[in-house]
């Protein structure tokens, strides 16, 4: 059975930082969005390859049928930032690196009432006001997720919070609890830029959160960002080193994988997942 679809129009976009734009999104499908109410709910936004249009009548589902592969549907993952219910607008940011990729580019040249396909809703975590305290850790990519879940924390909520992001220009103002303490590290560059000795087990992101405060009680963790640095470095710590159970660290996983592709990137993830459970992808 094929997915349900769903369409919304280009309102506005905003510049935020200097590799993150703002669009901003109205329509019917919005209503979709607006039913889950957990923090990192998600959309998987539908491109077209550059040069290909398609009929307004097909289903995604007929183009995936009939188009030939050049002209197959690109689909991109993308955390909603901010909900507007009662004006039915949902914002998305979107990292931009010159013409690196396929969402950003077009991010950065939206215009107002431009239609966008996609599917979704999905999600997976709502920070728990019973937890004693929350470690929240990302780059840019999980960037409007970590962001989400700090304003949906009660006032009195405890956190420990580290963010990558490639320089001081590319930090953003965030609406925490008092007890939330914001820890951003710099990589000196685009994250497909940076030399091979920052990434996974040399990441900032993974020195800070080794060398960061770990409090004492119940942590809820979550933790997004590059596939190497999360699922090879950073996984290990919190959950091996560190013992937080499977249930308080439901949430870990990359969103990204060096190299690759969200395609690619898919796959990379399924042979891992085989490989852990001991089977064939």
């Amino acid at each position: 059975m094929a997915r349900p679809e769903h369409r919304m129009t280009v309102e506005r976009t905003e510049q935020v930082s200097p590799h993150l734009v703002r669009v901003w999104f109205s329509g019917p499908g919005v209503a979709q969005i607006a039913e889950n109410g957990d923090s990192d709910r998600y959309v998987k936004l539908i491109f077209a390859p550059e040069g290909v249009t398609w009929p307004e009548s097909s289903s995604v589902a007929e183009i995936q049928e009939s188009a030939q592969p050049e002209e197959q549907p690109i689909l991109r993952t993308y955390t909603v930032r901010r909900l507007d219910a009662d004006a039915q607008q949902v914002a998305i940011d979107f990292v931009v690196h010159g013409d690196e990729g396929v969402a950003g580019p077009w991010a950065a040249g939206a215009q107002p009432g431009e239609s966008m396909r996609f599917f979704g809703p999905g999600s997976g975590y709502r920070p728990d006001p019973g937890a004693d305290w929350h470690l929240l850790v990302g780059d840019e990519s999980a960037l409007p997720a970590v962001a989400a879940a700090l304003e949906a924390m009660p006032a009195d909520a405890v956190a420990r919070v580290y963010l990558e992001v490639a320089g001081p220009d590319d930090e953003v103002a965030l609406d925490a609890p008092a007890g939330a303490q914001v820890r951003w590290v710099h990589r000196g560059g685009a994250s497909h830029e940076v030399p091979e000795e920052l990434t996974g087990a040399g990441s900032p992101l993974v020195a800070a959160v080794r060398e960061g405060e770990w409090l004492d009680g119940d942590v809820q963790v979550f933790v997004h960002g590059e596939a190497e640095a999360v699922m090879k470095n950073i996984r290990p710590y919190v959950r091996k080193e560190r013992g937080v159970p499977a249930a308080r660290a439901a949430s870990i996983s990359g969103y990204w994988r060096r190299g690759r592709t969200e395609e690619g990137f898919r796959r990379w993830k399924a042979d891992l997942r085989a490989a852990e459970e001991g089977q064939p992808a």
